[in-house]
This record gives C-alpha cells, sequence and structure tokens, in this order.
C-alpha cells in the first residue's frame, strides 16, 4: 500500500504567515510536513510562491478558494494562478447560505459544482468542497446537505472531508467514507473531543485507525492535511505535535 503524505493546512499557522510567509513555510518543511494547503497567498505572486515550494521540497496539497473564484470571468484566472502554483485541487470551503439554505439549494449548488467540473477537467484540475459542521443538517427532504451535494456530483468533485468538522457536525466520518467511497482525494485530518475544546490529534474522539483503514483501503487519496484550530500550545508547536503523534500512528 503506497504512503499517503502529509501536508498542513496554513490556516493553521496564518498568524505566522502573516508576519513572515516565507520562514513560516521552512519552519513547516523543516517539521516533516511534505506538503501545504494554501488559505491565502500573503500578497505573493503564484511564481514566486511555486520557486519557494521547490526549494523547501513542498509539495502542494490544495488550496481553500472561494466559490465565486470558480465561476464566470474569474475562473481563468484562477486556474492560470494554479497552473504556476502547481497545484490541481481546487476547494471550496463554505458558501453563503443562499447555497445550502434548502435541499433544493444544495442541488442547485451540486449543478454548479458539476459545471465546475466539467470546465476544469481539461485543466487537470478537480473542485471539491471541504465540510463545516452545518453540512450535516438534515434538509426538508432527510437528506443532508452533504448527502444531497454527493449524491447528485462526479468524480470531478471531490470530498475533503474534516473529520473533526464531521464530529462536530454530529455525522460519523467513517460512515461518510463507506457511503462515498474514492470521493476523498484529500482528508482532513483534525482531532475532536466532545467534553474539551483544546485538543491535537490523537487526544479527542475521532477513530483515527478506522479512518485510516478505510481510506487507505480505497486507494485514491492523495493527501492528508493536517488543520488545526485550537492551540493549546503556541501554533507552530500545535502543529509540530499534531504531526509528532501521526508519525508516532505510522503515517
Amino acid at each position: 500500500m503506497t504512503r499517503i503524505p502529509i501536508a498542513l493546512q496554513l490556516y493553521s499557522v496564518r498568524e505566522d504567515c502573516q508576519k513572515d510567509f516565507p520562514g513560516t513555510l521552512k519552519a513547516v518543511a523543516k517539521m516533516g510536513y511534505e506538503g501545504v494547503d494554501f488559505a491565502g497567498y500573503y500578497g505573493y505572486d503564484a511564481k514566486t510562491i511555486r520557486t519557494m515550494l521547490d526549494d523547501l521540497g513542498l509539495g502542494v496539497a490544495g488550496c481553500h478558494t472561494g466559490l465565486s473564484t470558480l465561476m464566470g470571468d474569474e475562473l481563468a484566472t484562477t486556474v492560470e494562478f494554479n497552473r504556476i502554483l502547481g497545484n490541481k485541487y481546487l476547494v471550496v470551503p463554505g458558501m453563503a447560505e443562499e447555497y445550502r439554505d434548502s435541499a433544493d439549494a444544495w442541488l442547485r449548488t451540486a449543478g454548479i459544482f458539476e459545471e465546475i467540473a466539467t470546465k476544469l477537467a481539461p485543466e487537470g484540475m478537480v473542485t471539491g468542497y471541504h465540510n463545516h459542521a452545518v453540512e450535516f443538517l438534515t434538509h426538508e427532504t432527510g437528506q443532508t446537505g452533504w448527502d444531497i451535494l454527493f449524491d447528485n456530483t462526479g468524480p470531478g468533485v471531490v470530498m475533503q472531508l474534516d473529520l473533526g468538522n464531521a464530529l462536530h457536525g454530529g455525522a460519523d466520518p467513517v460512515a461518510i467514507l463507506k457511503r462515498f467511497p474514492k470521493r476523498a482525494l484529500t482528508v482532513h485530518l483534525k482531532e475532536y473531543a466532545a467534553d474539551k475544546d483544546l485538543v491535537l490529534i490523537g487526544d479527542g474522539d475521532v477513530a483515527w485507525q478506522e479512518v485510516f483503514d478505510i481510506v487507505e483501503s480505497q486507494g485514491v487519496t492523495d493527501w492528508y492535511i493536517v488543520e488545526q484550530e485550537n492551540y493549546p500550545y503556541p501554533p507552530m508547536e500545535s502543529v509540530k505535535r499534531c504531526l509528532q503523534a501521526l508519525k508516532e500512528m505510522g503515517k
């Protein structure tokens, strides 16, 4: 079985990135992360970032980009930026209520994502969606928004499942991975605990071994991506400890 490399979602260390983006990338690489997932570019152009990544030996595990950047005239600009960056995963990390406030809204949104995926396919790119908790609310049809979206899109719309956010929304990440096999090209590794707020990977309720078993048995996931949004230690120390915990799990 091919080992899945581990990247860091840079939103986890956004304040460090704001202060010193090149230095933060260097520190992340030194920790042992093999790639990064972007949530902003801190004023740097794609070519400059690509050079920094290449110099550090870091891959690109994706980017979080607003839905509007994948629509209309903005799509071509977004595609060109990500082509230079070397990124194929254009993931939407959330949407305005008009796209998700009913079953009909989710169905229309699925059509939008499918149209975007069709346009991206010739570029060798895919779009996708990253969950928080709201996607697992049940709508008038008895379905969740997450189910409607992925029941009504094809493999060009990838599922970036955030484990901790799914648990926070009352969903079972393992069941989701089984229901939508081979849709999770990237997986966000985030801890969650019902009884405490400040937790790092390995300290909460995520059934890590079950997750790893199902993901790795499906054989399509290109990246595990650590995302840490609460901090029992300073952010850089927290993400370092998360990576250490994963290595101790054999990842």
